[in-house]
């Protein structure tokens, strides 16, 4: 207990809020730059248990910027070896990697083990079936992008009967914010957004009120922030079902 006795002494957590970090579960979809950064400060805070899922392997270009990763792990799969350097970071955090791409009834059952769900894959079809899972049960979802020297931040749910989802905001996939490998970005900025990520899933899983909702932009050329309010779509094909 001692390792989060400076995160403990803030009021707004106090022995209750570190009591439900620590008996939280946080599933976490993607382990690049931005899932590196928010998984190494979710297990430094002592949340209890981290579902780590990416199916992918550890490529040299990843190096510069996916800060769980070195030299010795390419090639490897990342959810093994993020698992394994996490463990270091807090061995007593309780690691379950998962190194598929969940779909489907997977995806589904893998949400449901999560009390939060954080996501920063870089393709748009992960990001709109992880919504639709989190939407139809009701999990609050805190997702992060970055490209270029911009990174994008949003925390949705849990009431998505009257409260916007992922698809409200992005109705269609957007080609030109797909993937970093063709348009660049300068490494720390995932860091950036991963570790705002972490904030927001821990003040979520301590019991302080998270802002759902709005769509907070960084820019990384002028250091500033924008935020900017996101309307629940009626015709929204996930959460306007439900």
């Amino acid at each position: 207990m001692s390792r989060n006795i400076r995160q403990i002494a803030l009021s707004q957590v106090g022995d209750v809020g570190q009591a439900r970090i620590g008996s939280s579960t946080a599933l976490i979809i993607g382990l690049g730059g931005i899932g590196c950064a928010s998984a190494s400060y979710l297990a430094s805070a002592g949340v209890g248990q981290l579902l780590l899922c990416d199916f992918d392997t550890v490529d040299e270009t990843n190096l510069g910027r996916q800060i769980l990763y070195g030299p010795a792990d390419v090639g490897q799969l990342k959810a093994v070896r993020a698992a394994s350097r996490l463990a270091a970071i807090n061995p007593d955090v309780r690691l379950t990697e998962i190194p598929d791409r969940l779909s489907d009834d997977a995806l589904a059952e893998a949400v449901n083990q999560a009390d939060i769900v954080l996501d920063g894959c870089d393709n748009f079809a992960t990001r709109f079936q992880v919504n639709e899972a989190v939407v139809s049960q009701g999990r609050v979802l805190v997702s992060g992008a970055a490209i270029r020297f911009e990174g994008q931040l949003a925390v949705f749910g849990p009431d998505y009967a009257d409260a916007p989802c992922y698809r409200c905001l992005y109705a269609e996939a957007d080609e030109s914010l797909d993937s970093c490998a063709g348009n660049g970005v300068l490494a720390p900025v995932p860091g950036v957004i991963g570790t705002a990520m972490a904030v927001e899933a821990l003040k979520v899983l301590a019991g302080i009120e998270a802002e759902t909702g709005k769509l907070n932009l960084y820019d990384a050329l002028s250091t500033r922030w924008q935020k900017v309010a996101i309307k629940k779509r009626g015709n929204c094909p996930t959460c306007g079902k439900h």
